[in-house]
């Protein structure tokens, strides 16, 4: 994690999210080439890309979905944290994978954008710049993958529990309230409200204890 630095007023502030160190430092190299684009931040670990989002508060996000050899969308739930924490965050996932149900995912836990690592730097920042004035932003393939999906309804990997959102449930069915929850977890109580209630869409109900006895029905708890 690097400490957050000064920006101009007129600046786009961008923390980097991403495992690869080399992959941190060419973005790095590569976006401060640009008068308007600022790197105020850098993390390879969930734990430190909230720690540097929390204190150099940047507009966008550059968010990388595989974060470890763990798992490769661990990203997501990341994703969703840090706009339930900051709602005003524009995040632009840029990773290698690419798939219907991987794009929309991205796009239900808040990202504003999607493209590959191996689009050209004019498009990247041509996104960046778009993102940070309210739009959105994918590149072509990301943009098919979307319509796909969008064209192909809910699927059944749509509405399948997240591992933040697993643990949240099994908190849940033990009594717990959002604070709790959240300091089980070493979440905000506003984080947890928002995986509440993809708990709550997710599983068709209305209310907690509504969840907690489907869960159970289902065998997720």
């Amino acid at each position: 994690m690097t400490e957050a630095v000064e920006a101009g007023p007129a600046s786009i502030d961008i923390v980097l999210i991403d495992d690869h160190a080399i992959v941190r430092h060419g973005l790095r190299s590569i976006l401060e080439r640009e008068p308007d684009l600022r790197v105020v931040g850098e993390a390879s670990t969930i734990e430190s890309a909230r720690a540097v989002v929390d204190q150099a508060r940047p507009s966008i996000v550059l968010l990388d979905l595989k974060l470890s050899t763990g798992s490769d969308t661990e990203g997501l739930d990341l994703c969703a944290t840090l706009v339930a924490d900051h709602p005003e965050l524009g995040v632009l996932v840029l990773t290698t994978f690419i798939d219907d149900h991987l794009v929309m995912a991205a796009i239900h836990n808040g990202a504003r954008g999607y493209v590959v690592k191996d689009v050209d730097t004019s498009a990247l920042i041509r996104a960046i710049r778009d993102i940070s004035r309210g739009g959105s932003a994918f590149d072509a393939r990301s943009a098919a993958a979307m319509v796909r999906g969008i064209h192909a309804g809910p699927a059944e990997t749509d509405n399948k529990l997240t591992g933040r959102e697993q643990e949240v449930l099994e908190l849940l069915s033990r009594g717990m309230s959002n604070g709790e929850i959240g300091k089980k977890l070493f979440i905000s109580d506003t984080t947890v409200k928002f995986h509440v209630g993809n708990i709550l869409r997710k599983l068709g109900v209305s209310r907690r204890a509504e969840a907690v006895h489907l869960a159970g029905k289902m065998g997720l708890i």
